[in-house]
This record gives structure tokens, sequence and C-alpha cells, in this order.
């Protein structure tokens, strides 16, 4: 590895057990399964080694395969259920791939409910995190629509604030939006990380954890019904912008 051009390689992960809504990863969004756009936005971005679709589907790795990423094993059945932690089947994969001879010194997560995701977002994510030195891992960011410090847990008849900070005379629940810290929500588009942290400390982000702050639909993630609606009506209307798709295989 050379210090400023470090290898790494995108993990799409693509479970077919999708329940809120059904079958979304390879579900047609404007003519092609979601899954492509990830997919072709990762392939356009020209900074990875390679490009692996993690799934427990034949279907889904068939698709993959039409678009331009490799499926060279299925993701077993015990680490691609509902409740199966990223870190399961990231090391299953990472471990797979060096069995086989096959190393990077980073990897990212592109995950494909984000289609508006575009290949410059990609390389700016990249760019900055391989100039950053001492961080473990990049993850997209985008501000807080609703504050925590205006959240509550409710207790039977009573409740307490979820964060509990501020001077006890001026409470963040009892402060004005605009005296309150900026605060920032993970999104699922995207995250990098040196493979160390997954070889040596089981994580998929280390301990070190730099920002990537999402623009525009880039952190969009389709997750509920209402969000693949939202997600046809700013195609049609060309309010976000998806990125070009060319299917290389056709099955």
């Amino acid at each position: 590895m050379s210090k400023g051009n470090p290898s790494i390689i995108a993990f799409i992960p693509a479970r077919a057990g999708s329940k809120r809504v059904q079958g979304k990863n390879i579900r047609p969004l404007a003519g092609h399964p979601l899954i492509a756009y990830t997919i072709c936005a990762a392939k356009q971005s020209g900074i990875f080694a390679d490009i692996l679709v993690s799934t427990d589907s034949e279907e889904y790795a068939e698709i993959a395969r039409q678009y331009g990423a490799e499926v060279p094993f299925l993701r077993p059945a015990e680490i691609a259920g509902d409740l199966a932690l990223d870190i399961e089947w990231l090391d299953f994969t990472l471990h797979k791939l060096k069995e086989m001879g096959r190393g990077y010194d980073c990897f990212s997560i592109l995950r494909p409910t984000s289609p508006f995701r575009l290949p410059s977002t990609i390389q700016r994510a990249w760019n900055a995190f391989k100039a950053e030195e001492g961080v473990d891992s990049l993850r997209a960011v985008e501000k807080v629509k609703e504050h925590p410090g205006k959240m509550w847990v409710i207790r039977g008849k009573r409740m307490m604030p979820l964060l509990p900070f501020g001077p006890k005379e001026q409470p963040w629940h009892s402060t004005p939006y605009q005296g309150l810290p900026e605060v920032y929500s993970q999104n699922a588009s995207l995250e990098m990380a040196w493979s160390r942290v997954v070889f040596n400390g089981r994580t998929i982000a280390g301990e070190v954890v730099m920002p990537f702050v999402s623009e525009g639909y880039e952190g969009f993630d389709v997750n509920h019904p209402y969000d693949w609606d939202l997600a046809e009506r700013l195609v049609a209307s060309g309010e976000a912008q998806l990125p070009k798709v060319e299917k290389i295989h056709h099955g």
C-alpha cells in the first residue's frame, strides 16, 4: 500500500428479506432495480478496486452481476436475518476474501437504499477520508430536523428529558433552538473504514470516526413505503438526480 493511495473495496449489502418495503433492493425505480444505482455509482466513482454485493439470494446475486458487481459467494443464512449485525457479514466477507488471497486496505459500505448518492459523493468522501490522519472510519451524517434536546422519555405518568444537558435553570428542553449545539444524525448512504478495524477490533467503525456531511438528497434512504413514493416523485420532477445506469449483462 502506498500511503497516499490505499486500496478500497465497495461492499453493497442486500438481504432478500426486507419487511417494510417488500423486495426493495431489486424493486424497479425509473426502469432499473434499486440496487443498480448504487452499483453504478460505485463503478463510476473510479475509486474501488472491486465492487462486491453481499446477499443471501441467488436471484439478487444474478441481478447484481448484470449491472457489473461481483458476488463470489452468498451470505450464510445465520448472518442474513432481520437481527443480523453488520459486523457479522462484514467480518465473514473480509475473512473469506483474505482466504482467497484478496486483501484491501480499506472498505466502504454503500447501502442500496440510497439511490441519490452520486459518483461525485463517493469521490468527495474518499478524498476526505484518505487525507485525514489518525481516523478509523468515516460515516455520512446530516443535520437533524428534530433536536434530541427537545425529546422526552415517558415512564408511566411522568417523563424525563432524553438528554438532561444544560444548566438547571436553563435545560436544553427550555432553550431556544438557536441556542442549542448543532447535532447530526447518521444516514445509511455511505461508510468508509480501514480494514484493520474489523480484523483487529471486530467493529465496523473503530474508535475515531470522522463526519461526512451529506448534501441535498445524497443521504435519502428508502426504508418505508412512503419513502419509495417520495423517491418516485423526486425522480419524476427532476428534483433529485439518479446515477447513470448501464446494464452490462442481460439476463
